[in-house]
């Protein structure tokens, strides 16, 4: 791995799929509720990911075996 994070297919198909229905909806109201979920969906993501790191869970080194 090159130190970047790749994305799974599953992932970058539910980016699609929000981008799509960001473009195609025309309710302002809908438009909120997708932002709304956005913003639940990134800050859920934040927060799991800083319960990751305070783990004290050392580091998986692969063995040659």
């Amino acid at each position: 791995m090159n130190g970047s994070i790749q994305l799974t297919t599953e992932q970058q198909f539910q980016i699609e799929q929000f981008n799509r229905a960001l473009e195609t909806t025309q309710n302002p109201e809908q438009l909120r509720q997708l932002a709304r979920q956005l913003m639940q969906a990134w800050q859920t993501q934040k927060a799991a990911t800083c319960w990751v790191l305070k783990q004290d869970v050392p580091p998986f080194i692969p063995t040659g075996g």
